[in-house]
Order: structure tokens, then sequence, then C-alpha cells
């Protein structure tokens, strides 16, 4: 089968083959009524169907198509930059409010702006489990640049257990040998957090 160079396709022909029952009629009477892009964009379900030749198959697809176009035109908001500790703890504010022990991973690119917000692990009041593998598997996936590590404290006691430090220098190593660096590991209490950087515990 041949297919067509669609970006080089006239309108008509595109609704066509989105419109495939007696698309000829249909596109016709469609694009008498709605000339251009601007007012096809903003037809609903209701107008398509009421328009000879276009079943509601072809209604709902040509919605599907319409509102596809509207997302790829819609400019993507804008990533968070991670520049301190700080910015992480106002980032993840909401885990303060947690009544057991979150463990999750910023991800990052090159200018250090969080592309995945991830949750590896949940734990109980006082501990969580993570394993580098459960780490790193989802951040080789995802071509992460660098990683920042952070979880809750229920109790709001922001210091780290001897578990927590362990644990981030078995995580730190796994990286280094990876080649996807941990840039910090922050503890998010109600009031306050501590950052294992800021603290030489990195």
């Amino acid at each position: 089968m041949d297919y067509p160079i669609f970006h080089s396709l006239p309108l008509k022909d595109l609704l066509g083959l989105i419109i495939r029952e007696n698309s000829e009629d249909a596109t016709g009477h469609l694009l008498q009524q709605y000339p251009s892009l601007q007012e096809l964009a903003q037809i609903t379900l209701e107008e398509l169907t009421v328009i000879p030749g276009v079943g509601l198959a072809s209604a709902r697809i040509m919605m599907a198509c319409i509102e596809l176009a509207k997302r790829f035109s819609t400019p993507l908001p804008e990533r968070t930059a991670i520049k301190s500790p700080q910015d992480v703890y106002t980032y993840l504010a909401d885990m303060r409010y947690l009544d057991r022990e979150h463990f999750k991973a910023l991800h990052l690119n090159t200018k250090n702006q969080v592309t995945v917000t991830e949750t590896i692990s949940i734990g109980t009041l006082n501990s969580s489990v993570v394993h580098p593998r459960e780490l790193f598997k989802s951040a080789v996936r995802k071509s992460s640049a660098a990683l920042i590590l952070a979880h809750n404290h229920p109790s709001s006691d922001c210091t780290p257990s001897m578990e927590d430090i362990d644990v981030t220098k078995r995580l730190v190593e796994a990286g280094n040998i990876i080649g996807i660096e941990i840039l910090d590991h922050v503890v998010v209490g109600f009031s306050g957090f501590l950052s294992f950087k800021e603290k030489g515990l990195l």
C-alpha cells in the first residue's frame, strides 16, 4: 500500500482520511460550514454528527484528532530547576504530611531541571527500604543526567539514622559506577529539612 505524504495533502484530503464513509460528500459539507482550521478547532461532537455523511464513529475520531492537535500546540509547562536543598524542600512540601516514610527520587536533566519525580519505596513510620537496582533501573531508562534523593521523617526530626547514611553511601557508590551522579539526599520534616550535602554526609 502506498502511503500519502501527509504534510503535502490539502485539508479536504486529510479530513477524508478521518471520515472514511462517504468521505467525498462529507468533507464537502464540512468545509462549506467550517472552511478554516480555526473554525474546525471549535467544532463540537454534536455539530459534527449532523453533517451529512459523518457518522458517530468518525466524529469521535475527528474530535480526538482535534484535541491532539490542540495539545501539541500548547507549550509544555516550564520545568522546575533545582539549585539548592531549599528548592528540593519547597518542591516536595507535600511530603511533610505523610504518615509513613516515602523515599523519592528527583530525576534531573543536564540543566538540573526535574523531569520526573518518582516514589521508589514506601516504608513504615521510621524506615523505608531502597535497593540500588530499583533506583537506577528507572534512572537509566529515563536517561537521567543526575538524581536527588529525598525521604520524609514523620517524626519531624530530620536527623538521619545510620540506616539512612548507609543506604545513601551505597546508592552514591552505585551511581558512580553507572555514571549517574547523586547530587544530594534531603530529609524532609514538617518544619524543616536536612541536606546530606550541606552536612558533609554525601
